[in-house]
């Protein structure tokens, strides 16, 4: 009776130890998560919100690094990975719906939004208009008003260059007010907090960016005049009003997600996928976000694949209206 027990339990044994082997194997050694910017900002963000949420749920045997590739708001990073780097199992980059928009308007070169694979979107952010606290601009109407005056009087600051995101948000506003955004005076940033510091250095008059840079930037005194969400965040920032409430219909979410390789293997990427289902299904992880101005709103697999490709769609129609694209 012992001896057939024995048997039948080593075969098990086995399997399950083969298997845990597997699991394991799958793991990255020395998992990374590209931030394509400077550091601070909205893709130095999206990685530290990933490394800590991983920390925090014990889902990585091994610390997730941070680093660091600034360059064509993330152009440089996509390059990189859809070129030389493709089959790293451990890289994750992160993307917003800036990384969308300047794929739609070409500006990452010969790659498209086919050239990678599209991990995990975690959360919606959303657009900012910012002034310094000593700023005679107290509202939108009060920028409008200067724009249709001078279109150059105000100077603007924001992460890309014109027909990046940060010049988008300016621009809606400026053809929402009968503004030719093509007049209006903008200073481009390659991103992380440098166009928060000229603003702070009086180089710009406002700056455009995102509802959860604002939160790095409460020790630096400056005002933000509208968000450009549905309808008003909670928390630190339920007292600033959206542009749709200021009398201007303009909304722009930003995504946040990962990428990886074209060529990392579909365990690998399996792999990837249970950890990231792990993490969305903390509480904890949940108010993380939220606490960081970050919407949740998870999305992989299929209907990310769908969201990238009708997101690309919209901004390529978006570039054509302001006549960036052919």
């Amino acid at each position: 009776m012992i001896t057939r027990s024995i048997r039948r339990i080593l075969p098990l044994s086995l399997a399950a130890l083969l298997a845990s082997a597997s699991a394991i194997a799958n793991e990255p050694a020395r998992p990374e998560c590209i931030a394509p910017s400077k550091p601070g900002g909205g893709f130095d963000l999206t990685c530290k919100l990933a490394q800590a949420g991983f920390k925090d749920e014990g889902l990585l045997k091994s610390p997730m690094r941070v680093t660091y590739m600034p360059g064509g708001i993330g152009a440089v990073a996509y390059n990189s990975i859809a070129a030389n780097r493709r089959a790293e199992p451990g890289t994750l980059v992160a993307f917003s719906g800036a990384s969308l928009l300047n794929l739609a308007l070409g500006k990452y070169g010969r790659f498209d939004e086919n050239a990678v694979k599209w991990l995990a979107v975690i959360g919606n952010d959303y657009g900012t208009l910012a002034v310094r606290e000593d700023s005679p601009y107290k509202n939108l109407d009060d920028v409008v008003q200067a724009l249709k005056k001078d279109p150059k009087s105000i100077v603007v600051g924001g992460g890309g260059s014109i027909g990046g995101q940060g010049w988008m948000k300016i621009a809606l506003l400026a053809r929402a007010a009968g503004v030719n955004p093509r007049d209006l005076r903008y200073a481009a940033f390659e991103g992380g907090s440098e166009h928060y510091m000229a603003l702070m250095g009086k180089h710009v008059d406002l700056v455009t960016g995102s509802a959860s840079e604002i939160r790095a930037q409460q020790g630096n005194k400056i005002r933000t005049l509208a968000i450009f969400s549905e309808e008003r965040l909670g928390g630190d920032l339920a007292s600033i009003p959206t542009a749709r409430e200021q009398g201007y219909e303009i909304q722009w979410p930003l995504i946040r997600g990962y990428f990886l390789g074209p060529d990392v293997k579909e365990e690998d990427v399996a792999w990837w996928h249970a950890q990231f289902d792990k993490l969305n299904a903390s509480k904890d992880f949940q108010t993380y976000l939220a606490d960081r101005d970050v919407l949740p709103d998870y999305v992989t697999g299929p209907a990310l694949e769908q969201l990238v490709k009708a997101q690309v769609q919209e901004y390529r129609k978006l570039g054509e209206e302001f006549g960036l694209v052919e």
